[in-house]
């Protein structure tokens, strides 16, 4: 081995490359009529539902879907879906608001019998909800304080050319920004975190050849095929 190559490796053994994986944030049961949707009753939880998909879920830049053959089902969800820009631990709902610049429509894929099962069986929902290309986002949009603080963001999907999902962000029984202070109580946040923030009622399976568009106060940010 050259001496320059044993100089490289010396190095390195010494400033080993750090690399990031963005962490990815649910949030389950955030609208009162998902919830008779889902469980035939009017509920808020007590606390924000959290739960984490894998950065192999990420999937982004109009990329197909590809519906796994491993589930009978696999639903979509539309949500809003939130871009952290900076560090932060504890942060109070007051200031939470300074955590996020960009927000886009994303889809949060769900096994939905798996799901099921791993709600009777008090199971975790790693597999059902973690799983590769289940977490799928559209184009970012930045985030103007006068939107996040006086109403709210409006958001839809469509299947095949019909409306299926709407959503604003007002009917969340759980805000973004206490979201985040919630999370952040246990987790550090870090720029490139993304929270999906929940989905409205109208959730329901995907088939192959379906093509879903995500509109965010209008605008279309979302646009992918499932294979």
């Amino acid at each position: 081995m050259n001496y320059a190559l044993r100089i490289m490796i010396y190095f390195v053994s010494l400033h080993p490359l750090k690399v990031y994986k963005m962490k990815i944030f649910g949030v389950g049961m955030n609208y009162i009529e998902h919830n008779k949707e889902l469980d035939g009753a009017l509920y808020k939880p007590e606390e924000p539902v959290i739960f984490t998909k894998a950065d192999s879920a990420l999937l982004k830049d109009h990329k197909p879907f590809f519906i796994p053959d491993w589930c009978e089902q696999v639903d979509y969800e539309a949500e809003l879906v939130v871009r952290i820009c900076r560090l932060g631990k504890g942060i109070p709902v007051r200031f939470a608001h300074r955590y996020y610049d960009a927000v886009t429509v994303g889809i949060d894929f769900t096994a939905r019998d798996l799901q099921r099962k791993a709600r009777q069986q008090g199971h975790p929902w790693t597999i059902c909800k973690g799983f590769d290309g289940s977490a799928v986002i559209g184009e970012w949009e930045s985030v103007q304080q006068s939107v996040q603080r006086e109403g709210g963001i409006s958001f839809h999907l469509d299947i095949n050319g019909t409306t299926v999902q709407q959503g604003w962000t007002g009917d969340m029984l759980y805000s973004v920004d206490e979201l985040i202070a919630y999370i952040s109580r246990f987790f550090t946040l870090k720029t490139g975190d993304l929270l999906f923030t929940g989905t409205p009622v109208g959730v329901g399976p995907v088939s192959i050849g379906d093509h879903l568009e995500g509109w965010l106060e209008g605008k279309k940010v979302l646009d992918f095929n499932c294979r």
